[in-house]
């Protein structure tokens, strides 16, 4: 029987983790699903290590803290010498949210979290996220990068002009993949471009550090999103876990709305929710972006924006770690154009440019 990935064979899975109740209890789960084989299981990442040589796994699962040698030195290590995906399980905390975008970062694919309270309830819980994004993991490109071991250096940040209506949205939807790929189009902007608003798929501990992460990567000023906020340019939001981000407008200034409403395509914050509010509220003066995620959130919002007369963009399949999201956007006709990453940020600000009273300042920042 051939898998969702096209595989005729089972993804082979090996599990990392220092706790023998956690051990049991993926191997369980996992096991449950014919189209996974847990081919075996790692106290530490020195006996991973032997086991990735003897069992040639396709996908690991791997913990954070753990004895001997701590999960993301070996992450590190392992895609310098042998990269391959990697599922983090992570813990609900602080700590567990820092180090998993951190994992993110180094090459990790995507992460799990674990519950606080019973865990065993909960991981039977969290069965059908965690074997989704295992499917998803083997069949997704890898993509890491070195880490220096050095804080990001502060981004000096130039003074933004006055608000203005006429000055356009850009709103940016993405899911797996998309911590990183959306650091790389923030890094490009400049400090007095368009009003950003982001949402990625993260749970509600981990929105904030992430803003915080991105803050540090780009001249812009990147903050979690608050109700009522108002929306200016040189800032970007990004929409706080468990809650929609959407964009409304209070008399002659745009600001955030925050809401708890229904999950949309089993996510909140949902990339449509977004692109169907700005659709809605900016129209033509908004510029959408759909970048690398696993199913099809904001596909249809994207087409909804075009269809306002928002130029609208979407991430090739050969720079994307998983090209779901705009895959789907791109056959319903919702991205007018398809590019690589690294060309995201560049076409997002000429597009703003385009017939905006401050476009040549931006296309110039841009350069």
């Amino acid at each position: 029987m051939t898998s969702p990935t096209g595989r005729t064979n089972p993804i082979r899975v090996l599990i990392i983790d220092d706790s023998a109740l956690m051990r049991q209890l993926l191997t369980e789960l996992l096991s449950r699903d014919s189209g996974l084989e847990v081919v075996g299981c790692a106290p530490d990442p020195l006996v991973a290590r032997d086991k990735i040589k003897q069992l040639h796994p396709d996908v690991l699962t791997l913990d954070v803290e753990m004895p001997r040698m701590d999960g993301l030195t070996f992450l590190e290590n392992l895609m310098r010498l042998h990269p391959m995906p990697v599922v983090m399980v992570s813990s609900l905390t602080e700590r567990g949210a820092e180090v998993t975008l951190q994992a993110l970062e180094l090459g990790a694919v995507d992460f799990v979290t674990k519950p606080k309270l019973d865990v065993a309830q909960g991981m039977a819980a969290y069965a059908d996220q965690l074997i989704a994004k295992i499917r998803m993991a083997a069949g997704a490109r890898i993509r890491h990068r070195q880490a220096t071991g050095a804080a990001a250096p502060a981004v000096p940040r130039r003074r933004v002009g006055t608000f203005s209506t006429t000055e356009r949205i850009i709103a940016i939807g993405a899911s797996t993949g998309g911590t990183e790929a959306i650091r790389e189009v923030l890094e490009q902007m400049p400090a007095d471009a368009p009003a950003v608003l982001i949402v990625q798929h993260i749970p509600a501990l981990f929105s904030r550090p992430f803003a915080e992460r991105m803050n540090r990567h780009s001249a812009m000023a990147v903050c979690q999103a608050e109700d009522g906020q108002q929306v200016v340019p040189g800032h970007v939001y990004i929409a706080p876990g468990d809650h929609h981000l959407t964009l409304v407008r209070n008399g002659a200034r745009y600001v955030c709305r925050l809401s708890q409403d229904t999950p949309e395509n089993r996510h909140r914050p949902s990339v449509d929710v977004l692109f169907r509010s700005v659709a809605q509220q900016a129209g033509a003066n908004a510029v959408g972006a759909i970048l690398t995620g696993m199913g099809e959130d904001g596909a249809r919002g994207l087409l909804l924006l075009r269809q306002a007369g928002a130029p609208t963009l979407a991430q090739d399949e050969a720079s994307c770690v998983v090209w779901g999201m705009p895959g789907t956007a791109v056959r319903l006709g919702g991205a007018q154009e398809i590019l690589p990453l690294q060309d995201i940020a560049g076409r997002l600000l000429a597009l703003a440019a385009q017939g905006d009273s401050g476009g040549s300042r931006i296309a110039a920042a841009g350069r």
